[in-house]
């Protein structure tokens, strides 16, 4: 098998269109793309990718242009289970998440896209194929936005052919964020798929409170409604609140994963490909999902998610939001009727414009 030859981490601080708001991270005006690009010895060549939300970005491109590329360096390009291990536990000390994880996630996206390449096969036949029409909602960062300004917001999904919206809440009262889910369950009809995303805001007992109010306009789920790291906080809002829960975007592992499962706390696992440990991660906390009878979701990276997705037979629904990656983006995710198209092009299909993000090198 190719070995390793060539490893590049790029680093990259992007502004965003517009000022974007939720109730943890405030106002974030730029976000942070951290790039792999791998050559085997063959010539072959693939691509990964990470990214923050304006901050830590530069240590996560450190550990990859130092610490990966020297653990990673000459080894099997095929061979990612065991190139996987190797760096996990070569980065564990100091690991075990945060941007380390973030980096592993990156290059780990790169190999798969290579031995995809390689194979002549888009990475959803690779990962075992399954359908390439993934359902998928817009994920709005919309918290300032009022009820009029999140409905036209809105209309312009609908009108890119997107046919579920998530929202944001969190809002210092929980009335206005009664308020604004109401006026849009009015305007997009009973049954009309929408999600409500907290951004870990509460604590147990005040996401208790909020899910209750929230039930009788019907949320699809209430995401992340408090921290990661309370599990047991997680178990009571789904045992007590009587809506179910989404969440993960925060979980860094499938051990992560397995314990908030294991407790009964999450309805749909939402695993974010950049910083779950990449490819390897994502598929393994598909199928423990599945082993459980747990419809799987999912947080941003739609261009590269939509290919895991196309192979899990239960796979609910697919985030898109690329925080205005797309404006780099070759050929960005195509959405139909609702549903986000995988494309079968060799890989996972991304080209990047690298003449157009050297502009914004960090």
């Amino acid at each position: 098998m190719p070995k390793l030859e060539r490893i590049e981490a790029g680093h990259y601080r992007i502004p965003l269109p517009e000022v974007l708001t939720d109730s943890t991270h405030g106002a974030m005006t730029h976000f942070e793309l951290v790039t792999c690009r791998l050559r085997d010895a063959e010539g072959a060549e693939g691509v990964g990718y990470t990214y923050t939300v304006g901050r830590n970005g530069g240590a996560a491109h450190d550990i990859l242009a130092r610490e990966i590329a020297e653990l990673a360096a000459g080894h099997e390009a095929d061979a990612i289970e065991a190139l996987w291990q190797h760096l996990w536990w070569g980065l564990h000390y100091g690991g075990r998440g945060g941007p380390a994880v973030l980096a592993q996630s990156a290059i780990d996206i790169a190999l798969w896209d290579l031995k995809a390449r390689r194979a002549k096969l888009p990475l959803w036949r690779l990962l075992g194929g399954y359908d390439p029409r993934v359902p998928c909602y817009a994920g709005g960062i919309d918290l300032e936005l009022d009820a009029k300004a999140l409905i036209r917001q809105t209309e312009g999904n609908l009108a890119r052919g997107f046919r579920a919206i998530k929202m944001k809440v969190g809002r210092p009262r929980l009335s206005e964020d009664v308020a604004k889910l109401a006026a849009m369950r009015a305007h997009l009809g009973e049954g009309f798929p929408l999600m409500v995303d907290a951004n870990m805001r509460w604590t147990a007992d005040v996401a208790i409170r909020a899910a209750r109010a929230f039930a009788p306009h019907d949320p699809t789920w209430l995401e992340e409604p408090v921290v990661p790291e309370d599990v047991a906080g997680h178990a009571r809002v789904l045992r007590e609140g009587g809506v179910p829960i989404a969440t993960g975007e925060n979980l860094r592992s499938l051990w992560d994963f397995q314990a908030l499962i294991a407790a009964g706390g999450v309805s749909y696992p939402e695993p974010d490909v950049t910083n779950c440990g990449g490819v390897t991660a994502f598929m393994k906390i598909a199928h423990l999902a599945e082993a459980h009878h747990l419809p799987l979701t999912s947080h941003g990276a739609h261009d590269v998610t939509v290919q895991l997705l196309a192979a899990c037979p239960n796979r609910f629904y697919l985030e898109a939001h690329g925080f205005g990656l797309d404006r780099y983006i070759e050929q960005p995710l195509l959405i139909e009727a609702g549903m986000a198209v995988a494309p079968d092009r060799p890989g996972h299909g991304i080209g990047f414009d690298w003449a157009g993000l050297e502009a914004h090198r960090a």
